[in-house]
């Protein structure tokens, strides 16, 4: 393989990366072929079976969710929406058989991540990549280190960003994101904005913090008798063994009851992606060369004001929750509107999905595996601070209820990855066990199993 020239990929950077991007013919909605670069119907005469054609799919915006209110799953289905293999083998193959697959050559038979064929004749004819539209691939061919690599990738999305042809670049972070092989070894760094459009696992991490407080009590009426002092005798009569019992010893003191309050912030209305909806009380996208930790107690600190090193003591790992994301329209939108007085609930704009837009490309339904690493953190109420904004990113934080917790996520104000962090809370914390699934009418088709086993799906990119 030929060495990896830097100084020629600059020098010639202008003349092979073009100005304006070509955009593929929209597919219509009666092609009946999988792949959209067939110019004509293939539909298939013969009845459905697993070896059948794939039913037409459009790669637009998945079926929005339905009215409020939404059950348990469909929050997962709003999040985790790549279609299964167990559960509709045709539309899984139907978008299989469309993506491109990633590759690096020195891994040539580990995929990397599904791209769109629209993202994927970007590439063609550029140096460093190789697309091969018989096998559905794009291949980066130059570089054996990872340092290369990310070099080559940097360059190539950089150039793209020029272009102005993607509008997820718009929201351009300045941030690595790292890309992984079958054994877990990094092969080469992304940047954060362009990582859908290679549709490689990102990884991240969400904490939700919560405290215990009593649980209100309906305050009793009390009525008041005045007495006179000859209505009072001055000595109590004497009592009577042969008619009284003995008296009842007192009852203890009652332990006073608590609930489980969880601090809820607002996305800012200027946030890229959903902006105003509710979130977790920490989350953040992990950088390359973090862990886990490190970026939980950096996003603590920044987001939540929360100090470092109480987060560092007290903070429980509970583990990981990972989907298969197809990215929408929705990601621009604020939450729907609700009759609530709530701080913070305001409309705002934001970018990152693909959208038509004065010629730039249109929406694109890119593709999202992630990998939440997930911790609990337990406020004491006499803690010496709570959670409030450091930065632009969140408006406020609410202490709220469970069911306060539960009605919001049933109205979609939640961003959809949050809502299964917190379904996954409640799973862990008792909250959803089989018999409330039951209660919903949720028992067919899995309940409480099938629920945990969709917050933990094995993507099949980068060991996860």
């Amino acid at each position: 393989m030929a060495a990896f020239n830097l100084s020629k990929l600059r020098a010639n950077l202008a003349d092979y990366i073009p100005q304006t991007l070509p955009r593929l013919p929209s597919w219509p909605s009666a092609h009946a072929s999988m792949n959209p670069d067939d110019d004509t119907d293939t539909a298939a005469d013969t009845a459905p079976t697993d070896d059948s054609p794939p039913p037409p799919m459009h790669l637009a915006d998945p079926s929005p969710l339905p009215p409020a209110p939404k059950t348990n799953r469909d929050l997962l289905d709003a999040c985790d929406n790549f279609p299964y293999h167990q559960t509709d083998p045709r539309l899984f193959r139907a978008h299989t058989n469309t993506y491109y697959r990633l590759h690096v050559a020195a891994h040539p038979t580990t995929p990397l991540g599904y791209i769109l064929p629209s993202v994927a004749q970007v590439f063609h004819g550029l140096p460093d990549w190789h697309v091969d539209d018989s096998s559905r691939s794009l291949t980066l061919v130059t570089a054996d280190s990872e340092a290369e690599r990310s070099r080559a990738v940097a360059l190539t999305t950089q150039a793209l960003r020029r272009t102005g042809h993607f509008r997820v670049l718009e929201g351009w972070r300045g941030e690595l994101y790292p890309v992984y092989g079958a054994r877990g070894e990094l092969l080469f760094s992304v940047e954060r904005a362009a990582s859908a459009l290679f549709g490689v696992v990102s990884y991240g991490c969400h904490m939700t913090a919560y405290t215990l407080g009593p649980v209100p009590t309906t305050t009793a009426t009390t009525t008041t008798t005045t007495t006179t002092a000859e209505d009072t005798p001055s000595t109590p009569p004497p009592s009577s063994p042969s008619s009284e019992t003995a008296p009842e010893p007192p009852a203890p003191n009652p332990q006073p009851q608590t609930e489980m309050l969880l601090w809820i912030p607002r996305r800012s209305p200027t946030k890229q992606t959903y902006p105003s909806h509710l979130d977790n009380t920490v989350a953040g996208g992990i950088a390359t060369g973090e862990s886990p930790l490190e970026t939980l107690l950096r996003e603590s600190a920044e987001e939540a004001s929360l100090p470092a090193a109480f987060v560092r003591a007290h903070a429980k790992a509970a583990g990981t929750v990972s989907y298969f994301h197809i990215r929408d329209a929705r990601a621009d939108e604020p939450p729907p509107p609700t009759n609530d007085n709530d701080d913070g609930n305001d409309s705002g704009g934001g970018g990152g999905g693909e959208v038509e837009s004065g010629g730039k490309s249109a929406h694109l339904a890119l593709l999202q595996p992630e990998c939440q690493y997930i911790y609990d953190l337990l406020l004491p109420p006499s803690a010496p601070f709570t959670p409030h904004p450091n930065d632009a990113e969140v408006a406020s934080f609410t202490l709220m209820t469970v069911p306060e917790v539960q009605l919001r996520l049933s109205r979609g104000e939640f961003k959809p990855n949050s809502a299964l962090v917190l379904l996954d809370f409640f799973v862990r914390h008792g909250v959803i066990t089989a018999e409330t699934e039951a209660r919903e009418g949720e028992g067919g088709g899995g309940g409480l199993a099938e629920i945990c086993a969709r917050l933990h799906r094995r993507l099949g990119f980068g060991g996860v």
